[in-house]
């Protein structure tokens, strides 16, 4: 351990127990990675932090804390983004080990390949609640960090949010990627909400535009009374739509508040808080967040918050995105929602509970990541003495399964069809190569400076260094259509597809489609032959709730699927290892079973895979 130089990469909830965890165990060579600044809501759980570390460096805090107990060792920092440039593949062929305790599926993607390139080990680890993991990735002795499917975002189809919502995730989804982005966000991003208003459908004027001379509270009653009550109006205009749907109630200013209490709404001088971020609640005198607020209560909220924005951070509208830390953003998503739900007959939901649907919330457990941070240095050290026969992927459980709550589950050999050729179904006619790149490429390949090859010719390429001329061409060429590009790209065409940074290289076999469906498959576009996300449900602490995106998150009565291997498609690793030791000839093992894909959330709210699920009961367990 004295001799191991080893790589960290995230300094959060499981990074500062890890850290701590390492230097007492007797690392003394510690690089950390981590782009973050200390917030407010760490300092429950990232115990190296304190209130005056807010705004500074996570890694450089962490650092200086753990030295003031561990003087003797030698930790350093990096500020920065994992996927910068200069962490490349040499970088990582420094450290004996990584150890990844990062917040989400893309940096964690793009850490294996560095490491898969520069044959490092990785130990990877995720918590959600009192649930988490730890898995061991060594090249060619295990499976790979994407070896498995990883989970995608969960989407709504666009006619679900706009029109006919049914829980309450729709609402929350419509009044934060449509309604806030639309007021408060890019103006030239397209959106659903329907703009024309009821005085003058046949213009093209946009509701949503505020005139210089129109009083503020007049604009936020016009908002109100067009999002919640001309646009029911206006679906219920269709009758089809309600034949087998519980119809909806327009709601109006008029409906919700008496007219003193419109005019009054907010003024109250007991309640003003000047010296404070702007909130709605503060100016109305709500203070218990975990309170369902009425409709009235509801719909204050809304006007103030609304008003709040254009009076105290009119600066910052048409660039703002919705952040779950954004007091001012929750209680306006919150208020809007929870309207949005009254009318549909949907239960409202409190402040508390709409932020945690908001920002894709699972509440953190300290001592889980204690817990997840002491068994990745158990997992790191097996891998330093190359202990591979002892390599386990550990599970942390909320309930005891077989009388225990760790689960130790051996890892498996790699996917042989991890990377095989992939197949994309376009239309090559419509399709610009601008959408391939950010749809497919970046987004579901997880690459992060492209090249994309036609053949001999190269169509594209993205990363410093390129000439000037060189980059005006390749800036042409995403807004051309596939096949119109200077290598067309046809039916049976291939694309040759390479990231030099992550040293990942694969094939797309292109096949040319006329149609797709908008609902079903809303890119245009279907990647088949590729082991990569699927659409996930996940269990926490006992409920079940879809997977979240940045567009969405199911509520907690919605139901769990599983993903499922066949029967013998894995073997357990020291059978095959010993067999090569051996040579003696590979034997298929059928009896371990289906394998279950198990999702978790990790600390900071986002996504991490579980490879196996431990309560798989054909999952034999090493004595």
């Amino acid at each position: 351990m004295q001799a191991a130089k080893v790589l960290m990469v995230g300094a959060g909830g499981i990074g500062c127990e890890l850290l701590k965890t390492l230097a007492l165990s007797g690392f003394t060579d510690i690089h950390i990675i981590d782009l973050d600044t200390i917030e407010v809501s760490n300092l429950n759980r990232q115990f190296l932090f304190r209130q005056s570390h807010v705004g500074q460096s996570k890694a450089k805090v962490a650092r200086d804390a753990v030295l003031k107990f561990r003087p003797n060792i030698n930790i350093t920092p990096y500020h920065a983004n994992v996927k910068d440039s200069n962490f490349n593949v040499e970088f990582f062929k420094q450290f004996n080990v990584v150890l990844n305790g990062l917040d989400n599926l893309d940096a964690r993607r793009h850490v294996n390949r560095l490491c898969l390139a520069a044959e490092v080990p990785l130990v990877e680890s995720g918590t959600t609640g009192f649930l988490g993991q730890v898995t061991v990735h060594v090249k060619g002795k295990t499976e790979c960090y994407e070896c498995q499917p990883k989970p995608v975002p969960k989407s709504y189809p666009v006619c679900t949010i706009t029109s006919t919502p049914s829980k309450f995730v729709h609402c929350i989804v419509w009044a934060k990627d449509l309604l806030f982005a639309k007021l408060f966000g890019d103006k030239n991003q397209d959106n659903d909400l329907n703009v024309r208003s009821k005085d003058d459908s046949n213009s093209k004027t946009d509701v949503f535009e505020r005139s210089v001379d129109e009083d503020l509270s007049q604009y936020a009653q016009r908002i109100y009374d067009h999002v919640f009550g001309y646009n029911i109006e206006t679906a219920l205009a269709n009758e089809e739509t309600w034949k087998n749907r519980r119809k909806p109630c327009p709601i109006y200013v008029k409906d919700a508040l008496p007219e003193d209490a419109v005019q009054l709404n907010g003024s109250s001088k007991d309640h003003k808080n000047e010296e404070h971020e702007p909130s709605a609640m503060v100016s109305l005198g709500l203070r218990n967040p975990q309170e369902i607020w009425s409709l009235a209560d509801n719909s204050r909220v809304f006007l103030e918050a609304l008003k709040l924005f254009f009076e105290k951070r009119e600066k910052e509208i048409g660039n703002l995105i919705f952040d779950k830390d954004d007091q001012l953003a929750v209680e306006f998503v919150t208020a809007a929602a929870n309207i949005r739900a009254s009318s549909f007959g949907i239960p409202l939901h409190s402040l508390f509970e709409a932020k945690g649907v908001a920002g894709n919330i699972v509440h953190a457990v300290a001592t889980t990541n204690a817990i997840i941070a002491g068994l990745i240095v158990i997992e790191a050290i097996k891998v330093l003495k190359g202990d591979y026969q002892n390599y386990r992927m550990m599970y942390c459980l909320e309930h005891p399964t077989r009388k225990m709550l760790l689960m130790p589950v051996e890892p498996f050999e790699p996917n042989e069809s991890c990377y095989t050729p992939l197949v994309l179904e376009v239309n090559t006619k419509t399709t610009k190569l601008r959408e391939v790149i950010e749809k497919v490429i970046k987004s579901k390949l997880g690459m992060n400076l492209p090249l994309v090859m036609v053949g001999a010719s190269l169509v594209f390429e993205d990363g410093e260094g390129l000439e000037p001329d060189e980059a005006a061409n390749y800036a042409l060429n995403l807004e051309k259509v596939l096949a119109e590009l200077p290598a067309p790209v046809v039916n049976d065409t291939k694309l040759t597809v390479e990231d030099f940074q992550q040293e990942l290289k694969c094939s797309i076999n292109i096949k040319h489609r006329d149609e797709f469906d908008e609902e079903k498959e809303p890119d245009g576009m279907v990647l088949a032959g590729w082991s990569g996300p699927v659409d996930k449900q996940v269990t926490s602490n006992g409920n079940k709730r879809s997977v979240p995106s940045s567009s969405s998150a199911d509520d907690v009565n919605s139901t769990a699927e599983d993903v499922s291997l066949k029967p013998g498609m894995k073997r357990k690793l020291n059978e095959i290892l010993e067999s090569h030791e051996n040579s003696d000839t590979l034997q298929n093992k059928s009896d371990v079973g289906s394998s279950s894909a198990q999702l978790v959330e990790d600390d900071d709210d986002d996504l991490v895979m579980l490879d196996e699920d431990p309560k798989q009961g054909k999952k034999k367990r090493l004595q």
